[in-house]
C-alpha cells in the first residue's frame, strides 16, 4: 500500500517543494545521492575505485521539457565523460532518455545520445540507457536500437524483470550482443502489464538473471536482494560462469557492507552513484523500494 504513495509523491511538485530544502538534502538525500555536483560525485567514485569498486555516474533528472535543457543535459555528460577519462577512474556513465529530450522528439534524444556513445568511445568507458516508465519503453528502446544499429556498441540498456514483456526483450538483446543490466524495477505499473507480487518479481529476476549468466554479454545482475544474490552466484559457479563474466550492481548509499563482501569475493561489483540538484524523484523511489529506507529518513527528520 506504501509504495503506490511514495511513487505517486515522486511525480509531486508541492511535495518536491516542501521536502527540497538545505537540511532535507544533507540529512536524507545525501545517503543516496552523491553530492549537486559533478566534483562531488567523481571524489565519491574516486573512493569507490579506491575500494575495489566500479561505479556508474548518473546526473539526475528526467522529463525534459524543452530542448535547450535536453541539450544541456547532454553536454554536462560530455563533460562528466572528459572528466571520468582525465582523472582514469573506473567508471560508466548511465542516462535517462527522457533527460535528453525523448518526450520532445525521438530525433533528438537519438542524436544526443550518440555524441554521449561516442564520446564514451573516445575516452574508454560505456554508457547504460536506464530504464523508466513503461509508457516511455517503446520509445526508449527504439532510440537505443537506432544508436546501436549504426554501429556504436559501447552501450547497453536495461531491462525491468517485472514487466510482463521482459524475457522477449532479453532474448532479443542476447541475439544482438547488447549488455544488459537487469533490476526489478522502481516504478508503480499496473497489474496487466507487471507482476504486482514481489514473489513472482523475484522468480521473474532469478530466471532472466540465470539466462544472462549463460547467454548474455556481460550481464549487470542490479540488486540488494542477498537471497537472489546467492543463487545467481551459486548458478554461476554450477555453470562455469567465471566471476569476470558478469557483474553484480548496488545503489549508492544502500548496503556499503554487501558492496564490499561481495568485491572481497572476487566479484565485479559496480555502484550506481546519481547526483544533482534533481534528486527528489530519485530519493522517493529509493523510499518506495524498501520500507528501511523510509525509517531511516523518518529518524533524521526528526533528529535535532
Amino acid at each position: 500500500m506504501l509504495r503506490p504513495v511514495l511513487v505517486a509523491l515522486s511525480r509531486s511538485e508541492p511535495a518536491r517543494r516542501l521536502v527540497a530544502r538545505p537540511f532535507v538534502f544533507r540529512r536524507v538525500a545525501r545517503r543516496f545521492v552523491a553530492g549537486e555536483t559533478a566534483d562531488a560525485a567523481l571524489q565519491v567514485v574516486a573512493e569507490l575505485n579506491a575500494r575495489g569498486l566500479a561505479a556508474t555516474l548518473d546526473i539526475l533528472g528526467e522529463g525534459t521539457t524543452a530542448e535547450a535543457d535536453a541539450q544541456r543535459a547532454a553536454i554536462a555528460y560530455l563533460d562528466l565523460l572528459d572528466a571520468i577519462g582525465t582523472r582514469r577512474l573506473q567508471s560508466h556513465v548511465s542516462v535517462k532518455l527522457s533527460q535528453l529530450g525523448l518526450d520532445l522528439s525521438a530525433e533528438l534524444a537519438v542524436r544526443l545520445l550518440a555524441q554521449i556513445v561516442r564520446r564514451a568511445a573516445e575516452v574508454g568507458t560505456f554508457v547504460r540507457v536506464d530504464m523508466e516508465d513503461s509508457r516511455r519503453l517503446p520509445g526508449i528502446l527504439r532510440v537505443f536500437d537506432r544508436v546501436w544499429e549504426a554501429g556504436w556498441h559501447t552501450v547497453g540498456v536495461a531491462l525491468q524483470a517485472y514487466l510482463y514483456r521482459t524475457p522477449q526483450d532479453v532474448e532479443r538483446y542476447i541475439a544482438r550482443g547488447v549488455s544488459i543490466r537487469l533490476c526489478k524495477g522502481a516504478y508503480a505499473e499496473p497489474p496487466q502489464i507487471a507482476y504486482p507480487r514481489k514473489a513472482d518479481v523475484d522468480r521473474a529476476f532469478a530466471a532472466l538473471a540465470e539466462r544472462l549468466l549463460i547467454a548474455g554479454r556481460s550481464p549487470a545482475l542490479a540488486t540488494h536482494d542477498e537471497r537472489l544474490i546467492a543463487g545467481a552466484r551459486q548458478f554461476a559457479a554450477a555453470h562455469g560462469v567465471p566471476l569476470q563474466a558478469y557483474e553484480f550492481q548496488l545503489l549508492y548509499g544502500i548496503r556499503r557492507d554487501l558492496q564490499d563482501a561481495l568485491a572481497r569475493a572476487g566479484h565485479r561489483v559496480r555502484v550506481y552513484v546519481p547526483f544533482g540538484t534533481h534528486w527528489y524523484p530519485y530519493v522517493m523511489r529509493r523510499m518506495a523500494e524498501r520500507p528501511a529506507n523510509l525509517w531511516f529518513v523518518a529518524r533524521n527528520l526528526l533528529r535535532p
